[in-house]
């Protein structure tokens, strides 16, 4: 039985698509759509990576409904230099 549900993809370009999602009641994989293997250097024992296997219960398809278009240059994120956190000249002290 397939779940289907949208979802936005970023390859090969930015799109809304129809995939399928994991059943969540599988026992296998508690419904996150596949099992981690970790696995480590075979002389010492330390930690190398995750090998990931999907699980019987998805399968990684999907099918592209509508491509999204790109963002006009002047709308993409911009970087001022400026510190986010910080007070924009105005100061923190009592009485705010």
């Amino acid at each position: 039985m397939i779940r289907l549900r949208i979802k936005v993809i970023d390859w090969p370009r930015r799109a809304l698509a129809l995939t399928d999602a994991p059943r969540p009641d599988c026992r296998d994989c508690d419904g996150v759509g596949g099992i981690p293997h970790d696995y480590g250097h075979p002389e010492t024992g330390e930690y190398e990576g995750t090998e990931w296997e999907t699980c019987h219960c998805w399968t990684e398809w999907h099918m592209v409904l509508l491509p999204l278009p790109r963002r006009p240059r002047w709308l993409r994120r911009r970087h001022s230099g400026r510190d986010p956190w910080g007070t924009g000249g105005y100061s923190d002290e009592p009485p705010f």
